[in-house]
């Protein structure tokens, strides 16, 4: 029997995989974007000359506003994206550690697995060899491949789907962020919200606060409960 024909239904016609990084791949308690939080605190205050409070402000303001600080921070202060990018990403990965189920789970899917991150590639890359997940992916994209732009913007989307040759038709996303879905599933890709706590709503197909046993069942045609 073919591999397509034991898929799950819902994912059968999928042939591309695309997966988000952080609190995506990993699980939010391993709070390891509370480290890159208190670097981009640090670097708004240094470059900006603001207190911590006013840093705060401008993160949370810009985050809402634009999808990342990063945009906001180009948007209004010129900030040269790769040095900030170099300097918050500079963390400790030792919270993370090997996967050997996602990896698994992972791999048993057909056809091509992508990586879409706000953050850059070179930091995403990092996040994958701590996962044990970095031969699984036939190309990893960052912010920088979007020309900075980032999700939930649909420029954003186009220009990664366009280089990465995303078929809309036969693509699911796998995101924790609800807004970062909304654009995928107009554009006609599966589309399924991870360790994130949502109400229904139209644009996210399925929802799992487990990943790797949420995959491994799309492949034996039944999903999780949580699904």
């Amino acid at each position: 029997m073919p591999l397509s024909d034991r898929l799950y239904p819902d994912f059968k016609h999928v042939d591309t995989w695309v997966f988000d990084l952080d609190n995506t791949l990993y699980a939010p308690g391993v709070r390891l974007f509370d480290q890159i939080e208190e670097k981009m605190r640090s670097y708004i205050t240094r470059h900006l000359g603001v207190d911590l409070a006013t840093a705060d402000a401008l993160r949370a303001r810009y985050w809402a506003e634009y999808g990342t600080t990063l945009a906001g921070l180009m948007a209004h202060h010129d900030t040269d994206p790769m040095h900030f990018l170099e300097d918050v990403h500079d963390i400790d990965f030792t919270p993370l550690s090997p996967a050997p189920d996602l990896a698994a789970a992972i791999a048993a899917l057909p056809g091509r697995k992508l990586i879409y991150t706000n953050g850059d590639a070179a930091y995403a890359r990092r996040v994958l060899a701590a996962r044990g997940l970095g031969e699984l992916f036939e190309g990893v994209f960052g912010i920088e491949h979007a020309n900075f732009r980032p999700k939930p913007a649909r420029e954003a989307y186009e220009m990664i789907f366009g280089a990465a040759r995303v078929p809309h038709e036969s693509a699911a996303m796998f995101e924790d962020d609800i807004r970062n879905l909304e654009v995928p599933h107009a554009m006609g890709l599966r589309t399924v919200l991870v360790n994130t706590a949502s109400d229904p709503l139209a644009h996210i197909d399925h929802h799992t606060n487990d990943l790797p046993a949420f995959l491994s069942q799309i492949t034996a045609q039944t999903l999780p409960t949580d699904a």
